[in-house]
């Protein structure tokens, strides 16, 4: 993993918590993993599966009975993001704040990231 021993890649908010508890218990699934993919208009997306074990090389964040599972591609971008989940009066989701986006786009679907020698960089500088 990319990261700083230690310290937890990905921090989850208490509300980001009660939901994917909530999910794994309704679902009886091991946790949930997070990646990304290319898409959308700014370039990428997160993606956000069920997953009823860890692969080899997940990165696995335990945090109060929630279980989130890193893909290995993704891992260098999500270091360092919050996962929370906020209810509005439209629409209930999961936010990511990734110090890892350069830019996104209008409706917040996808994401376009630094450069993975900026990113690279940043991390050496941090440890």
């Amino acid at each position: 993993m990319f990261g700083i021993p230690g310290q937890s890649p990905v921090t989850i908010t208490p509300a980001a918590v009660r939901q994917i508890r909530k999910l794994m218990e309704r679902d009886n699934r091991f946790g949930l993993k997070i990646g990304v993919k290319k898409g959308g208009c700014a370039g990428m997306e997160y993606t956000m599966d069920y997953v009823d074990a860890a692969d080899t090389n997940d990165e696995v964040v335990e945090q109060d009975g929630a279980r989130v599972l890193i893909a290995p591609m993704a891992q260098m971008f999500l270091f360092g993001t919050e996962i929370d989940y906020e209810t509005a009066l439209l629409e209930s989701a999961f936010k990511f704040r990734n110090p890892n986006v350069a830019d996104a786009c209008g409706c917040g679907e996808s994401i376009k990231f630094k450069d993975v020698e900026e990113l690279a960089a940043e991390q050496d500088a941090q440890g």
